[in-house]
């Protein structure tokens, strides 16, 4: 069954979740070999857990220029990996130094720092090796256009350089709301903009249609990171699978803590129904899209 046999938002993230599960697992390296330990690592890291959005953003974004299951699926197993990756990273004492992540301990509680750092490495590794294999699309140019687009999403102009700004601004809580606002475009919006995007790329869309998904992407990836924000202020660690409020004790300047909790409320709800609007050229084909921009607003982790 595709994902555009369903109709309901729900059973679709799901459905999506649970068939990217599958795939990744038999991406993942297994084996008792002596490098078993970062292998293991690997797979508890990315395996058993998330809303899997993003790869439902691929999977839907896919649906609408009829690209095959198995390009698709590969290549939102991709995104999983880099994602699975990132929030490796960003627990360790380094960064955000946070013991839970998805309700247990984070990688490198259950195993050690450098084992975490190992497999964060090899699964941002493995990400591109997915990509880069024929499996994932017949042409090469299809497939050198994925490893570039989620490079430069997860680089320093990206995902990276974002992280690097979140740094900074634990010295600077006097942030401007632009500031903020460039700061979570890079950190989370680059990989939501590239998951929503890359069907457009397997499928070598019109550069109109592509752009729409980027404005939908846009949109919606800072309408996402506002509901972050407040669910790190309302929200429990049960709730979140994660420490709550970490950002207002380390002092850190947020959209809730320049905009208020409800003027941020208000915001994210607005940049949702725009996101939805950028999807009028693809017609009710776009409608689980438009249901994803109402359900990242009204999520509860």
């Amino acid at each position: 069954m595709p994902l555009s046999a369903h109709r309901d938002f729900e059973a679709a993230l799901s459905f999506a979740a649970a068939s990217v599960e599958r795939t990744m697992d038999r991406l993942l390296p297994s084996g008792d070999t002596d490098e078993a330990r970062v292998f293991e690592a690997m797979r508890y890291a990315s395996l058993g857990g998330g809303k899997r959005l993003r790869a439902f953003f691929v999977l839907a974004g896919a649906t609408l220029f009829r690209v095959g299951a198995l390009p698709a699926m590969r290549t939102a197993s991709a995104i999983e990996f880099v994602h699975a990756y990132s929030l490796v990273h960003d627990d360790l004492p380094a960064m955000d130094d946070d013991d839970l992540r998805r309700g247990k301990p984070s990688c490198h509680r259950q195993f050690d720092e450098a084992t975490a750092i190992l497999a964060g490495d090899a699964l941002q590794a493995l990400a591109f090796e997915v990509l880069a294999h024929e499996d994932t699309h017949g042409d090469p140019a299809v497939r050198a256009a994925l490893v570039a687009e989620l490079a430069r999403a997860a680089g320093a102009h990206g995902m990276v350089g974002g992280q690097m700004l979140d740094l900074l601004a634990e010295e600077r809580p006097d942030l401007s709301i632009g500031a903020i606002t460039r700061l979570q475009r890079l950190k989370t919006g680059a990989l939501i903009s590239f998951a929503c995007t890359s069907g457009a790329i397997l499928g070598k869309a019109a550069d109109p249609l592509r752009h729409a998904l980027s404005a939908y992407a846009h949109d919606l990836g800072l309408a996402f990171q506002i509901v972050d924000d407040l669910l790190d202020i309302e929200g429990s660690a049960e709730q979140l699978g994660k420490t709550p409020g970490k950002d207002a004790t380390a002092g850190k300047a947020t959209f809730v803590s320049i905009l208020g909790l409800e003027r941020a409320r208000d915001q994210a709800g607005l940049l949702a129904r725009q996101a939805a609007a950028h999807l009028e050229p693809f017609g009710e084909a776009a409608d689980l899209l438009r249901q994803a921009a109402s359900f990242v607003v009204a999520r509860q982790a």
